[in-house]
């Protein structure tokens, strides 16, 4: 893949004074200057990444931008029952972990929140919170999470940006303000991968030159192994902005997609139709992963591939032995937990998904033998997680669930217990509630992960190793953790 990139702005080294001029809400409302003495000093992060600090009635205030042990003076922006919610209006001590925020739209885009805070200090925050989350819901993690962190900018592969026509007829692209709708031109993003950062400037240019830039409702870039990839939202047809698109997309050596229509998209191509893949890790060499546009890719290319590593590495044994992973998408883990041996029952719940999946699987079988069966099921249904461990009788399973958790699979795992049960999760509050689930039922929690999937952001991504004792002793060559 080739690497674009280009010389940035000189940018402020203090991170304070630019915090300090930063004095508007962020979220609705006028601010409430506080009295000269009205000073916090804030005590910890919040899960969410915001400060917390308490009054002089003891209320809680969560304060945006805010670090542990700084004594700052607070603008409240919103009052509730419980707490309030603020934001700094000046620094009187800064905390020795605030950094220069590396992004020119920090503050104003709500992408990244944490810019503001050393990495070391946001990958501990991220541990902590899962570890605090997961003891809220009565199970304890077993030590020290492991840490997966890869670059600290360049990183994200995907992107969707919005796009907008103001009253005055200027066309803005971007990312949205924090907690609102409100759209924050973005001309350069620290997080894209170089190639996709370089498209910035000269989409705001293009949409610029469309004769009806209202019927764009916005735009996806993608890195692929074939080349920059960008997808546009498109309302209605209009011809001569179609043909603007497509010599956009000659000129910059893109490959072009189109959503048309508003209630049931379709997806056309606007240029000859590639084959895109990424590729992954497997047993002996890598796998080649097929997907559209549309499809479930982790943004982070570097992380997931270590999380890929470490799944195969705590599931060590495999050979010759079932497993059902669930909320597989094209075949992230099945594949390359396939081509040590498994033999991997597949399952999605999107049609189109699974024939994805299935395509994937022939594909690299010839060179890696892989034995994967891509099914489709209701994975919100017990009955239907129930029926596929009834039929397929697997050792282990593996969840890949999308926010929501994967709830009905625990309960119906704690009805049908496997030996290992490998959970890889995009939000640690449903992860805590279904690890609940599988450690009151039986299940003892053995290894866990902190993956910084989204670095600079309060995103959390993890991974939990779970073992039940009463199922006899792991596949052979395991060892009783995993």
């Amino acid at each position: 893949m080739a690497m674009l990139g280009k010389r940035r702005p000189r940018r402020e080294r203090s991170g304070v004074s630019g915090l300090q001029r930063r004095q508007a809400a962020p979220t609705g409302g006028a601010p409430v200057p506080p009295a000269d003495d009205d000073r916090v000093t804030i005590e910890r992060l919040a899960h969410d990444g915001r400060g917390l600090a308490h009054g002089a009635d003891g209320k809680a205030l969560f304060v945006e931008g805010g670090l542990p042990g700084e004594r700052l003076e607070v603008a409240i922006h919103r009052h509730r029952k419980r707490f309030d919610e603020g934001h700094v209006r000046a620094i009187v001590e800064a905390s020795p972990e605030r950094v220069a925020p590396p992004c020119n739209h920090f503050g104003r885009c709500g992408g990244c929140d944490l810019q503001h805070l050393s990495m070391a200090a946001q990958r501990r925050h991220k541990a902590e919170v899962l570890v605090d989350l997961l003891a809220r819901q009565g199970v304890e993690a077993p030590g020290e999470p492991q840490r997966l962190a890869g670059a600290g900018e360049g990183y994200r592969r995907r992107a969707r940006l919005g796009v907008k026509v103001d009253a005055e007829g200027r066309v803005h692209l971007g990312f949205r303000a924090r907690h609102t709708h409100r759209l924050v031109d973005i001309t350069d993003c620290t997080i894209l991968v170089p190639e996709l950062d370089a498209l910035l400037a000269p989409l705001h240019q293009q949409l610029a030159a469309l004769e009806a830039p209202r019927r764009v409702g916005h735009l996806e870039l993608l890195a692929s192994d074939q080349g920059r990839v960008l997808v546009v939202r498109q309302l209605k047809e209009h011809e001569a902005d179609r043909r603007r698109w497509q010599a956009f997309a000659a000129r910059h050596d893109l490959h072009l997609a189109r959503w048309l229509g508003r209630e049931s998209p379709s997806l056309t191509w606007l240029t000859p139709a590639p084959s895109l893949t990424c590729r992954v890790p497997g047993a002996a060499g890598e796998l080649t992963l097929g997907f559209a546009p549309g499809d479930f890719l982790q943004a982070n290319a570097e992380v997931n591939r270590m999380m890929i590593a470490t799944a195969l590495s705590w599931l060590d044994g495999l050979a010759g032995s079932p497993l059902l992973d669930l909320f597989a998408g094209v075949g992230n883990f099945s594949l390359p937990l396939a081509s040590v041996g498994a033999a991997v029952t597949a399952v999605e719940g999107s049609p189109a998904m699974v024939e994805r999946l299935a395509a994937n699987a022939r594909a690299n079988s010839p060179a890696h033998a892989l034995q994967v069966d891509a099914r489709q099921a209701d994975l919100g249904q017990p009955r239907a997680v129930a029926s596929l461990l009834a039929e397929t009788s697997p050792a282990t399973v593996v969840l890949d669930p999308p926010r929501e958790g994967a709830e009905a699979a625990c309960r119906a795992l704690v009805a049908s217990p496997v030996s290992r049960v490998l959970y890889v999760s995009c939000d640690p509050a449903t992860l805590a509630r279904d690890a609940a689930h599988l450690v009151h039922g039986g299940y003892r929690l053995a290894r866990i992960a902190v993956a910084d999937m989204f670095v600079h952001t309060s995103h959390l991504e993890s991974m939990l190793l779970f073992v039940h004792p009463r199922t006899g002793q792991p596949p052979q060559g395991a060892s009783p953790d995993g």
